[in-house]
């Protein structure tokens, strides 16, 4: 039933679907106490509270485009797609390196992968859902064409190396709270997050493997995304707290370049299941 809602909803026109998105997004903010602070106090912290009432509606476009970025046919989506730098990407492939993607939750991330994968195989790391009803919708979405998906433990990040180590490239969320064990504290915006220390790992790992930033722009007006390819240019010298801090930094650089699109409701300072927290981390250092 959810996937024939979502072809149904993939033949709407894209203004419509972010029109409608954006009447989603102020609903959830109005009706929901919890979303609403937490969106507002992760603006404000980060400096961007003036652009909170863009935010909720970009944040409900989000939502709405997913059925045609899902489930529109490769042409529709073709041709709402622009880029912009995509040069790098190209002459790294073209001299047979891996590269290391990072995509954080700006603007429609789930569009990125599929622009890659039109010309090379792709490996990203993949969380399922929790519901167990989206799993096979978004397996399917996420895991056509030349894109492949590695489970988000111990045996994906294998994968993911020896994708890197045979000259392919990786897809990684950079920005997603990762597990015990998995990441160190490192100041996003000010505040210390969990942070992942996966994408310093596969870089060395893959033989120093570029970084490349990625995000798609949402365009106004329904007309589409400009897909941003952003050369990595911090040091991922020293421990991996200095180097989560360098790709943190290179994030909040994206952020503020299109801050109305970054996902804000998102918990980022949480602190996962049998972590010490930051505190306590500091006082014990």
């Amino acid at each position: 039933m959810l996937l024939r809602i979502f072809r149904l909803f993939s033949f709407f026109p894209l203004p419509v679907l972010h029109c409608l998105g954006s009447m989603l997004g102020w609903l959830v903010y109005l009706i929901s106490p919890s979303y609403r602070r937490r969106m507002r106090e992760n603006m404000t912290r980060a400096g961007f509270a003036g652009a909170l009432p863009q935010a909720v509606a970009e944040a409900g476009k989000a939502i709405a485009e997913l059925p045609f970025i899902w489930c529109a046919s490769d042409a529709r989506i073709g041709r709402r797609v622009f880029i912009k730098d995509y040069r790098i990407v190209e002459e790294t492939l073209a001299a047979g390196r891996g590269i290391v993607f990072l995509t954080p939750h700006l603007g429609c991330f789930e569009i990125t992968a599929q622009r890659v994968s039109h010309d090379t195989e792709l490996m990203v790391m993949y969380r399922p859902p929790k519901q167990e009803a989206m799993k096979p919708l978004v397996e399917g979405a996420r895991a056509r064409g030349n894109l492949r998906l590695a489970p988000a433990n111990l045996s994906g990040v294998r994968m993911l190396a020896k994708f890197l180590k045979q000259g392919k490239p990786v897809g990684i969320l950079p920005d997603q709270v990762p597990q015990e064990g998995e990441g160190v504290w490192a100041d996003f915006f000010g505040r210390p997050a969990y942070t992942m220390t996966l994408p310093a790992k596969m870089a060395k790992l893959g033989g120093d493997a570029p970084i490349i930033l990625t995000y798609a722009e949402r365009l106004p007006r329904g007309k589409g995304f400009l897909l941003h390819f952003v050369p990595f240019t911090g040091s991922l010298d020293g421990d991996s707290a200095q180097q989560a801090r360098a790709i943190n930094a290179a994030m909040e650089q994206l952020i503020a370049g299109c801050p109305a699109q970054y996902y804000w409701s998102y918990n980022r300072y949480k602190v996962p299941k049998g972590v010490t927290g930051p505190a306590a981390t500091q006082e014990a250092a």
